[in-house]
């Protein structure tokens, strides 16, 4: 099994630092809005390296923080006329809600700033009696020079680095590329009393004292967008490495950004979607399918006609398992044809084969649907023994599990209703009272619901 490391800058042989548990941090959002397209292939990605180290035998500890406490969510939190803490309660379970319809499996820890302030302000001060981090006026910041490998993971030349620092209105650093660490408060802002006054944590800070606290000292994967790799990343580079004198993390995984029809995402250029947004048109699966339908190093670009693409695609896949389900009601048992053990273990194998190449998730899902295609055939031209198609069935039900693909859930009463409509039609069309099968179903269409004629009897699927 090998990933891509940034720091390296090639793909490296995934060895765990301890056999007992896979230690993944990845950064969350910061809570004043509801989440855009772009955070969430940062979510659906991460949570696929979770979930297929799991599927590969691994215990996996995955942290991901909340940052409830910014300028940001200072800012919503006077245009609202509330409190940052209620702002963050209020986006934190839009998160749950919205992480929950892509499939994204809950942290181990969501741990949150302002409840790890006891831990920040010790990192802190440990860094300053190191020399590392220097007291101004209220606010702490970190002497950047006195780590000598900054700039190492975003491979960037220290002085190209100090070409693009600069000093800001009110700031009094040592140094143009050092960083806040703790911020002096101000009037009318959240605020902890600190060694050095009351304030606020920096942004860069908070991860690395969570990261100590959750985690240890060192850990397998890092992981976040591309954009945070420089400062954020950086910066929790060389804090961390400073406070213990160990390496911070084996690997960093940043995944690639969206672009939304060919253009950068932004809320200037009219192109900025959310995902309650377009879940409330889509639903939730159609965009976690379009998210690991490409490499997750590599640009995408969204727009309705891929999204539109991604259902269909996704409807493949349900069609195929809801086929082989009808199939199975009504098949006899039969022994595994050998032809079939022998392809669907072969498709196994190419399945994580892929996936063990840098979660090749585009790939991978390749292989799911030439797994559809043997299976639709195994049940539509060869009519293959229950066995056999169970066997083939039960691995596409294993490898769509592990990609978090899963179909929206029937309210048990309306599922009810559908199937006694179609026992009425049954009946009316054994009567030979064609209109009447005819009526419900146009009722059932106006409804949703398309129902497909079989040999083994009459299917259905929910149109949206």
């Amino acid at each position: 099994m090998k990933f891509y490391n940034t720091l390296t800058k090639t793909k490296e042989e995934f060895t765990p630092i301890d056999q007992s548990c896979v230690k993944i941090y990845a950064c969350g959002p910061t809570v004043y809005n509801y989440f855009h397209i772009g955070n969430a292939r940062c979510f659906v990605v991460f949570d696929m390296l979770r979930r297929y180290l799991e599927y590969r035998g691994y215990n996996v500890k995955f942290v991901q923080n909340f940052t409830d406490i910014d300028d940001k969510m200072i800012k919503r939190a006077n245009e609202e006329g509330t409190t940052v803490k209620d702002v963050a309660e209020k986006y934190i379970a839009e998160y749950f809600t919205d992480a929950k319809g892509l499939g994204v499996i809950p942290a181990t820890v969501h741990p949150r700033a302002t409840e790890n302030i006891k831990e920040i302000i010790e990192i802190v001060s440990t860094l300053v009696e190191k020399g590392h981090a220097y007291e101004s006026n209220g606010d702490v910041y970190f002497r950047t020079k006195t780590f000598k490998e900054y700039g190492k993971l975003s491979h960037m030349p220290i002085d190209e680095l100090e070409a693009g620092a600069r000093i800001e209105v009110g700031e009094q650093k040592e140094d143009a590329l050092d960083f806040t660490l703790w911020k002096a408060a101000k009037p009318g802002e959240p605020s902890w009393d600190s060694p050095w006054g009351k304030g606020r944590p920096g942004w860069h800070i908070e991860c690395s004292a969570m990261v100590l606290k959750y985690l240890g000292e060192s850990i397998d994967f890092h992981c976040g967008g591309q954009d945070l790799t420089f400062p954020h990343h950086e910066n929790e580079i060389a804090q961390s490495e400073c406070a213990t004198g160990a390496p911070f993390a084996a690997r960093w995984m940043h995944n690639g950004y969206i672009n939304v029809d060919n253009k950068k995402m932004s809320k200037s250029a009219n192109n900025f979607f959310t995902v309650r947004e377009i879940s409330e048109k889509y639903g939730y699966m159609p965009i976690r399918f379009f998210i690991l339908s490409s490499h997750y190093r590599s640009p995408i670009n969204f727009s309705q006609d891929i999204i539109e693409q991604s259902k269909t695609a996704l409807e493949r896949i349900f069609n195929c398992l809801d086929s082989a389900e009808f199939y199975l009601e009504s098949a006899t048992g039969g022994d595994i044809l050998d032809n079939v053990r022998e392809n669907t273990d072969s498709r196994r194998a190419q399945f994580i084969s892929k996936m063990d190449d840098d979660l090749n998730t585009a790939d991978a899902i390749s292989v799911i649907f030439d797994l559809v295609r043997d299976i639709n055939s195994y049940v539509n031209e060869y009519k293959a023994s229950a066995a056999s198609v169970r066997y083939a069935y039960e691995l596409l039900v294993e490898l769509t599990s592990v990609m978090g693909f899963k179909r929206e859930e029937l309210d048990s009463a309306f599922e009810e209703e559908i199937k006694k409509m179609i026992e009425l039609r049954a009946e009316s069309k054994k009567a030979k009272n064609y209109a009447e099968a005819d009526r419900i179903r146009a009722e059932l269409l106006n409804m949703g619901v398309v129902l497909e004629d079989t040999p083994n009897g009459t299917k259905f699927k929910i149109n949206k």
